[in-house]
């Protein structure tokens, strides 16, 4: 069997696995959202959101990237797992102790007293964390996705069993502490079942230094990746209050949820198969330009329905007092679409040895985010603090796929088709459904069915015109990949 086929198998079987898990995932996260938001209230949700926020900037700043360099090696990595699960156990104790007695002066920075104890609990999952079985890193490494949605979902049902059983018992707070805590318990337990790797203490500073070669840009990009998706959270908990960080928190997830989801899925087939056929620039080429078009075809129209339907979904399915969160949660549906091409974008540089190119590009999108938020924020709220993040991303990730072009030696013109079609297409869905509301669909339950219903069959319908007209070639990529996956079952 040629090589390529394999990869091919390998990749459909493998995103195939994620999709199912993504699927899964985000019905059981939909759930959990609309009960508890009818449960909890938004300052529950802020709350929880800076312990989140803690346990964020204490993990991003002392990330190792370790797991990522495992990834990208195209050397055999098992003479490295013993040292690299060292550093990680050592790492989560010494974070667990220093958020536990930081937690009185974290909670005094936010002016919130309410969450000193949520703090130092949660802290926990730092500890957890920390021990898990480094060998999961081959469940990516080698395309294992059957064994990481057995280990990923595991976690999700822990989260979702507990969270709303003490939602439903306190209605309060403590209920999304004990989530994250159930999920990451099972997360240790299950990483250890499902391979058999039982790692060592072992320390071997050869190991340490090759590995912090490729993962010091790693920790450079999470560093700037946290200022910039969780700075504007920290932002908004300090200068706005816990309630308003519930309600942008909550704009953020579900208008990020679905166009970041298929990233997700897209970025943890794409990395693993990308450093696999790192040297082979025609192959590597020629993936990133499905990968794009397949991202571009997915992600526009749901950020599409999103836009346009934010407000009644919200008023459905969350209440009335979740409202003014409705004009944030529309702005950031479009930081999260031009995240997606970034993220596709970004994939690209990482699995050929080039971190630095995404690190560089991060800390661009900081400075003019840290331009740009305070005032936005001060004069409209949250709405000027999804504005910040919006405006921010543009130039980094214009420039980023100049780049990627001349990084590929890609023809300009077909990338950019790729990204202009499925966007005309969605305006046109907006289009419809805004005439929708008003000349015929009234606004409910039934009118978010019959909004989607009409909205995805303009997509398609316009898509295949495109097809015949334009040479769009999406349908005909997205069969190569059903293609590959009826005959993954070869002997790879």
């Amino acid at each position: 069997m040629r090589p390529e086929t394999s990869l091919s198998q390998r990749v459909a079987k493998g995103g195939l696995w994620i999709f199912t898990f993504r699927l899964v995932d985000n019905g059981f996260r939909v759930v959990k959202l609309v009960i508890l938001a009818r449960l909890l209230a938004p300052k529950d949700f802020g709350l929880f959101g800076i312990a989140l926020l803690a346990i964020s900037t204490l993990e991003t700043f002392s990330q190792t990237g370790f797991q990522t360099a495992l990834v990208q090696k195209k050397a055999n990595i098992a003479h490295y797992l013993d040292t690299a699960w060292t550093v990680s156990a050592i790492r989560g104790t010494f974070l667990f102790i220093l958020l536990f007695l930081s937690a009185p002066s974290i909670a005094l920075f936010f002016n919130t007293p309410d969450a000193f104890l949520i703090i130092q609990v949660i802290g926990a999952s730092i500890l957890l964390n920390g021990f898990n079985n480094i060998a999961i890193v081959y469940l990516q490494k080698e395309l294992e996705f059957s064994r990481q949605f057995i280990y990923q979902l595991s976690v999700t049902l822990a989260d979702f069993i507990v969270v709303i059983a003490v939602a439903l018992a306190f209605k309060n707070v403590w209920a999304l502490v004990f989530g994250l805590l159930a999920g990451n318990t099972m997360g240790l337990i299950v990483s250890y079942v499902v391979h058999p790797y039982r790692p060592r203490l072992r320390l071997d500073i050869r190991r340490i230094k090759d590995l912090f070669g490729f993962g010091r840009w790693i920790f450079g990009s999470s560093i700037l990746a946290f200022l910039i998706t969780q700075g504007d959270d920290a932002f908004v908990g300090k200068f706005l209050g816990a309630t308003m960080l519930g309600f942008y928190q909550m704009a953020y997830k579900i208008a990020n949820m679905p166009t970041t989801e298929i990233t997700q899925v897209i970025s943890q087939v794409t990395f693993p198969a990308y450093s696999k056929i790192q040297d082979n620039l025609p192959r590597l080429r020629e993936a990133y330009a499905r990968v794009l078009q397949l991202t571009a075809f997915l992600s526009f129209p749901i950020a599409g329905l999103i836009f346009a339907l934010a407000s009644d979904f919200t008023k459905v399915f969350l209440g009335e007092r979740w409202m003014p969160m409705v004009p944030a949660m529309q702005v950031l549906v479009l930081w999260g679409l031009i995240r997606s091409i970034g993220t596709a974008t970004g994939q690209v540089f990482l699995s050929i040895g080039k971190p630095e190119i995404v690190a560089k590009l991060q800390f661009i999108v900081l400075i003019l985010l840290g331009i740009l938020i305070y005032p936005l924020s001060i004069k409209w709220g949250i709405l000027g603090t999804s504005l910040a993040v919006l405006v921010s991303t543009f130039a980094p990730n214009f420039i980023a796929f100049l780049m990627i072009i001349r990084t590929l030696q890609y023809a300009a013109f077909n990338l950019v088709r790729m990204i202009v079609i499925p966007l005309i297409n969605t305006m046109l869905l907006i289009i419809l459904i805004a005439l929708l509301r008003v000349y015929w669909i009234h606004p409910g339950i039934e009118g978010l069915f019959l909004s989607v219903i009409f909205g995805s069959l303009l997509y398609i319908g316009m898509t295949l015109l495109c097809i015949n007209f334009f040479n769009y070639k999406v349908f005909e990529n997205i069969k190569m990949g059903i293609y590959a996956l009826r005959h993954s079952s070869e002997r790879l």
